[in-house]
């Protein structure tokens, strides 16, 4: 089976290990600018996420708390957020194009 992963090349995900992990297992990686939440949207889907868990002001007690809240918050992730992502890049990747790479309101 052939992968392809999509990374952004942060340099926290270009150290040797992560590089020859991925060589070693012969896994593609996407090329990816470093550090583009434009055009990776798992990092809206962590801000929502994080919001959500601590709306409110809430804070955790213990760190089983924390990990049952943000088990909890992915488990429901709305579907519309997740449609609404998707059928976003497109116009996401138009306006990185169009602003040479610079940031966006995304």
């Amino acid at each position: 089976m052939s992968w392809v992963f999509q990374q952004d090349n942060a340099a926290v995900h270009n150290a040797r290990l992560t590089k020859d992990f991925f060589r070693e297992n012969n896994i593609t990686l996407l090329d990816h600018p470093a550090c583009s939440p434009d055009l990776n949207p798992i990092e809206n889907i962590w801000g929502w996420m994080a919001r959500e868990v601590y709306k409110n002001g809430h804070q955790f007690q213990t760190v089983d708390a924390l990990r049952e809240a943000i088990f909890t918050t992915w488990s429901n992730i709305p579907t519309s957020l997740l449609e609404t992502l998707a059928s976003s890049m497109p116009k996401r990747i138009f306006e990185v194009i169009n602003k040479n790479g610079g940031a966006t309101h995304y």
